[in-house]
């Protein structure tokens, strides 16, 4: 592993405020306009929010804050997207600027879990803060839209950029907190709320990690080894990312994933063959049958997507990008559990309400007409194994995104 060694960001600063304390924060602004929109608009009104909230950050903080300007990523159309959409591209930056963490600003529609349009979200896992000035903007449906300089789009975007920091220090939502109340557009806001909330102990845990330590790829155990240091070193944030992510719901966002494990079970249910072996089968060859294929299953899905952090190839990997790579796996492996239950539930049901209580008694291919309750869960346990290999071999995912959308993003703003 080598040693980090300290540097300053590069980039040009938009945005400086001293603070009381030996810390400082940079801050990558990352401006990603549409092909359609008014870029120069978009890179004034970040420009501008970054000199609104950056003297609120360094006197509620005691930290020095800087933003700096990054070099813009245009974006091909003006469809709306996950901020998942925009994780590599800030993790590079984040890597290579380096950076505490990463504000991407665009003009797109972002999209959340329940695919409903917000004006932001953030990833306190990836320290990456996404805002959208296409809702800061929007109003009703027969009136005209906002400008970028609006005084109201302007203090709103203040407010919402704070709000999202304090998720990324380690905020929650708080109704009674002026920035970490969940956040509503307020026309009528005029200046930068107070930044309140305890964010100390977070904030400087991140700052004094910038430049991070890192490992070269070349090596394949040392870079293996690399990722479980990092993951035994942040257990809170790590275990925070599983909460959070909802990670055995994760098939239920997944209908093609899902249909893929389901589909071939059904005919499986109601096969002799499957019963015969089901019931032959001991519970230890079951369960290591089971946790096997959880883990082939989430392995195949891991590379053949690609789902690591970023997707382009380093000479380094960061102990930020080690841990975030960490909790992708987790994330999916419990993903992969939940499809097991899913796909478990559904089978038992079958077996206890639809088949007649009879029926396995009369089983032409069983020696043993007893068929006992632990016979039944041992034969579902491996019809849902069989669909959990069928579902990642078949069905996938329909998009890289959605799983670093629910794995890393806050479901609301």
């Amino acid at each position: 592993m080598g040693e980090p060694q300290a540097r300053e960001p590069k980039s040009a600063v938009l945005a400086r405020a001293a603070g009381e304390r030996d810390l400082a924060v940079d801050v990558g602004l990352v401006i990603a306009p549409s092909a359609e929109g008014d870029r120069a608009a978009l890179e004034a009104f970040a420009g501008r929010l970054a000199g609104d909230v950056v003297g609120e950050l360094a006197d509620s903080t005691g930290a020095d804050w800087a933003f700096h300007a990054e070099e813009h990523e245009p974006l091909s159309d003006a469809e709306a997207r996950r901020p998942s959409e925009f994780l590599d591209e800030a993790a590079l930056r984040m890597v290579e600027g380096p950076y505490d963490l990463v504000v991407v600003v665009t003009d797109v529609p972002l999209l959340a879990r329940n695919h409903r349009r917000v004006a932001g979200l953030a990833s306190p896992l990836s320290r990456v803060v996404t805002l959208s000035t296409h809702r800061l903007q929007t109003r009703a449906r027969d009136d005209p839209t906002r400008s970028l300089d609006a005084p109201a789009v302007r203090w709103n975007g203040a407010a919402l950029l704070l709000h999202e920091i304090g998720h990324v220090l380690g905020a929650r939502h708080d109704p009674a907190d002026k920035v970490m109340a969940p956040f509503e557009f307020d026309d009528g806001r005029e200046r930068v709320p107070e930044f309140d909330v305890d964010v100390e102990r977070r904030l400087a845990r991140i700052a004094r990690r910038i430049p991070e330590e890192d490992v070269e790829t070349r090596s394949l155990p040392r870079l293996l080894w690399f990722h479980l240091l990092s993951a035994a070193r942040n257990p809170r944030q790590l275990g925070r990312a599983l909460v959070t992510s909802r990670a055995p719901l994760l098939p239920l966002s997944l209908p093609k994933l899902s249909t893929a494990a389901v589909a071939p079970t059904l005919i499986l249910v109601f096969s002799a063959e499957t019963w015969d072996v089901g019931i032959h089968l001991d519970n230890a060859t079951t369960a290591l049958f089971a946790a096997v294929s959880v883990v082939l299953a989430t392995f195949y899905l891991l590379f053949s997507l690609n789902l690591n952090v970023p997707r382009k190839r380093r000479d380094v990997v960061t102990e930020h990008v080690a841990l975030l790579n960490i909790a992708i796996v987790c994330i999916l492996a419990l993903g992969m559990v939940g499809l097991f239950v899913l796909v478990g539930t559904i089978m038992l049901v079958i077996e206890f309400v639809v088949f007649p209580p009879d029926l396995m008694t009369n089983w032409p291919t069983l020696e043993n007409p007893t068929v006992t309750v632990v016979d039944l869960l041992r034969t579902g346990a491996f019809i849902s194994t069989i669909g959990v290999l069928s579902g990642a071999l078949a069905g996938g995912l329909e998009d890289r995104t959605i799983l670093r959308h629910l794995a890393l993003f806050l479901a609301r703003p």
